[in-house]
């Protein structure tokens, strides 16, 4: 039996679909729905499915950022409203497409195009060029994918930290410590790597080895040698903030 996950951040729209898609291919099996694009990429990981119908427009990451990361794992269907960009794109056979609200005889021709992929064993098309360009076009602008958790040791053992958990991080010559309100573990990566794989609007380079959670600092002091000094919250520890990144604190 061929298998698909819808994803579509809209309740009624997901239950439209997988009522129509029943009517023109009973035979196909829904493994599960997704309500954002980062669920999408997960059920598609964890089920493996040979289609996944995505809604182009959905938080936390669009449907063309998840049909990115999904690669050639699975047939994309894109779900859309209609869109002049859109609809050229996907007419001229670059993918398949849903209009909403799903209308039976426009589903049916796509299901099937599919049947005919699936039947004739065509591999999935990996499409990163073209969904690039669309995104362009309808002004979607793809999010960098940060880091959402980090790898770190803690004595012998191995735990994976939610990032928004870190209060900073402190690198010395050999190692970087990971500091969150409650331990302390440390990574090999330095600094100077983890700028470039941490949100910017979480984390603030405040030292060239320090990076601190924005969210996690309580006020700034000065101490008697004129250093300015940033106060984390959940610790006792003041952080050095160097001459380059004072301007961060001008208007505290």
């Amino acid at each position: 039996m061929p298998t698909a996950i819808i994803a579509d951040d809209e309740r009624m729209m997901r239950d439209q679909l997988r009522s129509r898609l029943e009517q023109v291919w009973p035979e196909l099996e829904i493994l599960g729905e997704a309500k954002n694009g980062e669920e999408a990429v997960q059920m598609v990981a964890e089920h493996q499915p040979d289609l996944v119908f995505l809604d182009i427009r959905m938080p936390v990451k669009t449907g063309l950022e998840a049909a990115k990361e999904i690669g050639d794992k699975a047939h994309i269907v894109f779900i859309t409203a209609y869109d002049q960009y859109a609809i050229e794109a996907f007419d001229q056979g670059a993918v398949d497409y849903v209009l909403k609200p799903a209308d039976i005889e426009r589903l049916s021709r796509t299901v099937e195009r599919l049947k005919a992929r699936l039947a004739s064993a065509t591999q999935p098309n990996d499409m990163g060029a073209m969904l690039s360009q669309l995104a362009k076009q309808m002004g979607i602008i793809a999010k960098p994918n940060y880091l959402q958790w980090i790898q770190a040791s803690i004595g012998q053992e191995l735990r994976l930290i939610p990032v928004e958990e870190i209060l900073f991080f402190q690198s010395d010559e050999k190692y970087t410590r990971v500091q969150t309100a409650t331990y302390e573990a440390l990574i090999r990566k330095p600094v100077r790597d983890l700028i470039e794989e941490l949100d910017p609007a979480l984390f603030w380079q405040i030292h060239r080895s320090t990076l601190v959670n924005a969210k996690a600092i309580s006020g700034v002091v000065r101490d008697m040698r004129g250093r300015h000094l940033v106060q984390v919250k959940g610790s006792t520890e003041k952080l050095e903030v160097s001459r380059s990144f004072v301007h961060l604190f001008k208007q505290m």
